[in-house]
């Protein structure tokens, strides 16, 4: 009878400690395996300070039911104009990429990337995220499962020997450009934009075949430019978009309590750390700038002003242009546009 009884106390002791492991420790199912991607090195923010703890905290949340493989520039998946392609495909399951190239994929999230519109990147990621949530972006998502969408900080015109103190100097400069909207500013004040991927930016600057790059701190830094970059023209000129996309059938397959943390993990949670990211990746680039002795010239907010009136017709004649990519009403997108960019630069403050 003891023996009976020792061995229904531990049968009760053994239950009652499996079910409090499994409120504590949730069960999720099988193994998965995500592979997510990117279009910059390795040690870029991208990876280091976004994907490699999301799938750190992705497997950590599952209990090691999901595992993340990351992808970057250096491998077979890091081509810039392929990620959003690789995520419908189902060659990638998650990429991050750039919403300008290839040209013309994202037309109605271009309205973010107007000249003069944009000066932070949590007022920008906001704000394009709104318009997504609103569904005032139509119909370009509705192959994917968006996880999220972000801008980086107003970005500079940087360039070799010609400084930028006026729009006059653009006149006749090669200059990168990373998207449709900022090449439709540069050939209307003159330039000429070239499209180049990240890693080939460097060379042809080098070569003389570029006078210069209209982007951000952060990619100046990471690619080294600052070495032959001596001039560097701070008007917050524009903003570029970024995607984080997920493949539809792959998100729907997974198990719900995976989705779950997923859902928790991506969306606003995710897009409202941007702003502090691009603080930190922007930081990198502007101090070794300095260090290196370079000449920073910062347009202030009247003569910002001024440039962005200058620029109207241009704009006006850019998004009009966009109802021919299927852009229904691009002139009341851009006017929601501003009024949210305006509402969350109010935050910001």
């Amino acid at each position: 009878m003891t023996l009976k009884m020792n061995r229904r106390t531990l049968i009760k002791t053994g239950a009652a400690g499996l079910a409090t492991a499994m409120i504590a420790k949730p069960a999720f199912a099988a193994e998965v395996t995500l592979k997510m991607s990117n279009y910059l090195p390795p040690k870029h923010g991208f990876t280091a300070d976004f994907m490699a703890p999301f799938a750190a905290e992705l497997e950590e949340r599952t209990n090691g039911a999901v595992k993340v493989e990351l992808y970057d520039a250096t491998s077979a998946f890091g081509k810039i104009d392929r990620q959003a392609d690789q995520v419908k495909a189902g060659v990638i399951d998650i990429a991050l990429g750039l919403n300008g190239i290839p040209r013309d994929r994202f037309p109605a999230s271009s309205v973010i990337e107007m000249p003069f519109l944009v000066e932070y990147a949590d007022a920008g990621s906001r704000a394009l995220w709104e318009l997504y949530k609103e569904g005032a972006l139509g119909s370009e998502y509705d192959d994917f499962k968006v996880l999220g969408l972000f801008t980086h900080h107003g970005g500079l015109i940087h360039t070799v020997s010609t400084p930028v103190r006026k729009l006059e100097d653009l006149k006749g400069l090669r200059l990168r450009t990373p998207s449709p909207a900022v090449s439709a500013m540069l050939e209307y004040l003159g330039a000429s934009p070239v499209g180049l991927p990240p890693s080939a930016i460097y060379e042809n600057l080098q070569k003389g075949t570029l006078d210069g790059v209209v982007t951000t701190w952060d990619l100046v830094g990471a690619i080294k430019a600052n070495e032959l970059l001596k001039y560097h023209t701070d008007a917050k000129a524009y903003a570029t978009g970024f995607h984080i996309l997920m493949n539809q059938a792959k998100y729907d397959s997974l198990p719900d309590d995976v989705r779950v943390v997923l859902d928790d993990m991506t969306g606003d949670n995710l897009v409202a750390k941007f702003g502090g990211w691009w603080d930190k990746w922007e930081s990198r680039g502007l101090n070794d700038a300095k260090a290196r002795g370079n000449e920073i010239i910062t347009i202030d907010d009247a003569t910002r002003a001024e440039w962005a009136k200058t620029l109207e017709p241009m704009i006006t004649s850019y998004l009009l242009s966009l109802k021919d990519l299927g852009v229904s009403d691009p002139l009341a997108l851009y006017a929601r546009a501003q009024e949210l960019v305006t509402k969350f630069n109010g935050m910001h403050n």
